[in-house]
């Protein structure tokens, strides 16, 4: 099985795709319960929602699911958000807080070093590769890192969440024109609702990669299933018209940050 699969463009933003994959190996999969078995936090069709958006981006998509290890945590295991109700590196629970190994296979500290080894750090090689290459290309890289989660999930937030909640944890991983972009397409799709830096500030990968004094700028967008799902439980189906306008917004916002990252290279 392909760790990554990458799709090599000529813009100079790079979409990364950690947790639209589906695959579990067997012997993974053999010891999830039927809870665990839904995968139901998957960033369901996100790969589909972005497709053909940005003419020659570079994709970088995790094909395994994020239960096998999640390839937006800290390979080290730190938390994202101390203190508050997350999930780990290789995850314990879903995002409702419930169990989804069987009673005694939970993964041990072995399993975990295999899985960083065979998953997390293939996905990553691939990515950096992909971000090193276009920033020789083009003197500088935007990494905008694809999500999506269910709009309400109380062991994670109170309420609702917005439609588009865009991570730069608190500006520091892009240039501030990239965030302003962002922001002010969100702002400006008509009846969605947006958040910069709430509830989600940008995963690791955000974090990791983000560095914006040596042209390599990185931003999350955590977008509420909501707005391109029929129903946010299983079978989790595509709406194709809720889609089809929500698409148009995010082509607008990718394109005005990779104007921006053509102008930042100057």
């Amino acid at each position: 099985m392909t760790v990554a699969d990458v799709v090599k463009g000529s813009s100079p933003v790079i979409l990364g795709l950690p947790h639209t994959g589906t695959h579990v190996p067997p012997e993974i999969w053999a010891r999830l319960n039927e809870n665990g078995r839904l995968i139901a936090d998957t960033d369901w069709f996100i790969e589909r929602l972005y497709d053909g958006l940005l003419a020659d981006a570079t994709t970088v998509r995790a094909t395994f699911h994020r239960y096998v290890i999640d390839a937006n945590r800290d390979p080290g295991g730190v938390s994202l958000y101390p203190g508050q109700n997350t999930t780990g590196l290789v995850p314990t629970t879903d995002f409702d807080g419930l169990a989804i190994w069987l009673e005694g296979a939970e993964p041990t500290d072995a399993d975990i070093a295999q899985r960083r080894a065979a998953f997390h750090a293939p996905y990553h090689a691939a990515l950096q590769a992909e971000i090193d290459r276009v920033k020789a290309i083009h003197g500088v890289a935007i990494l905008y890192d694809c999500h999506s989660i269910r709009s309400k999930i109380p062991f994670l937030f109170e309420g609702i969440l917005p439609d588009f909640n865009i991570g730069t944890d608190g500006g520091r991983t892009c240039d501030i024109s990239i965030e302003q972009a962002a922001v002010e397409a969100a702002t400006a799709a008509e009846g969605y609702t947006s958040v910069l830096n709430g509830r989600f500030k940008g995963g690791w990968t955000t974090r990791h990669y983000g560095r914006p004094d040596t042209g390599v700028h990185a931003i999350q967008m955590e977008l509420a299933q909501s707005t391109h799902l029929a129903t946010e439980a299983p079978p989790f189906a595509y709406d194709a018209d809720k889609a089809l306008r929500l698409r148009s917004h995010l082509k607008t916002m990718l394109t005005r940050i990779e104007a921006i990252a053509l102008d930042l290279k100057s």
